[in-house]
C-alpha cells in the first residue's frame, strides 16, 4: 500500500478518534456519556450564568453576562461540533466528580438537547454581544437556558432529551435515572396523600408568614453590638 495512502488513512482515523461525540464503553452498544460529569458542568454553567444575570438584575452591568454567554456558547459548540470530551466545564467536571461511580447515558438525546442549547446560546450571543441590545426576547431565552442548567444538576432531568422522541422515530436508550424504561414506580418513589398535605400545608404557612410578618420583616437590622453613647 502506497505510504500516502497510509498516512491518510491515520490522519482520517485520528480525526475520527477527535471529532466524536460519545465514547465507546465495553458492554454498550451505543456511544456513551457520563451523567454525573454533565451535571457537574452544568452546576458550573448554572452558576456562571445565574450569576450574571444577579449582576444585570442588581447594577445594571451587562459585561459580566456577555462574557458568561461567551464561554458558555463557546463550551456547548465544541461539546456538539467538536466532542464532549474537550468541553472545558465537562473536563471540570469530570475533575470534581472522579471519585464517583460513572452513570452512563446515551449519547444521542444528549447531543440533541445541546443542540437546542447551542441555538439557544447562538441566539442570544448575536442580540446581547453582537448587537449589543437587549429586548424580552433576551431576557426569555436566557432565564430559558438558566431553567435547563437547573433541572440538569439539581434534579438530573434534561429537559432538552424530551424532546428527542418528538423528532427521531426511534426511542431513547440509557436515559438518566432509567426513565426511558417503562416500569411500575417503586414505593419509595410513590408520594402519599398525607406527603402532598404537608407541601401544601407548607406553602400556606409561608404565605401566612409573609402576611403576619411582613412589615417587620423590612426592618434593617441593627449592627451588632450597638454603640452605647458615653454619658
Amino acid at each position: 500500500m502506497p505510504s500516502h495512502v497510509i498516512k491518510f488513512y491515520l490522519e482520517g482515523e485520528m480525526m475520527n478518534k477527535i471529532i466524536k461525540f460519545g465514547e465507546d464503553v465495553q458492554g454498550y452498544n451505543i456511544p456513551v456519556l457520563n451523567e454525573r460529569e454533565i451535571r457537574a458542568a452544568a452546576g458550573l454553567l448554572f452558576l456562571l450564568m445565574f450569576t450574571s444575570i444577579l449582576v444585570v438584575i442588581m447594577k445594571g452591568d451587562f459585561i459580566v453576562l456577555k462574557y458568561a454567554i461567551t464561554i458558555f456558547l463557546t463550551d456547548i459548540l465544541i461539546r456538539v461540533f467538536v466532542n464532549p470530551k474537550f468541553s472545558p466545564t465537562l473536563i471540570l467536571g469530570r475533575w470534581i466528580v472522579q471519585n464517583q461511580a460513572p452513570e452512563y447515558v446515551g449519547a444521542q438525546q444528549k447531543k440533541f438537547a445541546w443542540k437546542i442549547g447551542a441555538s439557544l446560546g447562538t441566539t442570544i450571543f448575536l442580540l446581547l454581544v453582537v448587537f449589543n441590545n437587549y429586548n424580552p426576547i433576551t431576557g426569555i431565552i436566557c432565564h430559558t437556558c438558566l431553567i435547563f442548567l437547573f433541572f440538569e444538576t439539581a434534579f438530573g432531568i434534561c429537559l432538552g432529551c424530551k424532546f428527542y422522541s418528538m423528532f427521531h422515530k426511534e426511542k431513547p436508550q440509557l436515559c438518566p435515572g432509567e426513565v426511558c424504561d417503562e416500569k411500575s414506580k417503586q414505593s419509595i418513589q410513590k408520594t402519599s396523600k398525607v406527603q402532598v398535605l404537608v407541601v401544601f400545608a407548607f406553602i400556606a404557612y409561608i404565605v401566612f408568614t409573609v402576611i403576619l410578618f411582613n412589615d417587620h420583616f423590612k426592618k434593617e437590622p441593627s449592627h451588632f453590638p450597638s454603640r452605647v453613647s458615653s454619658t
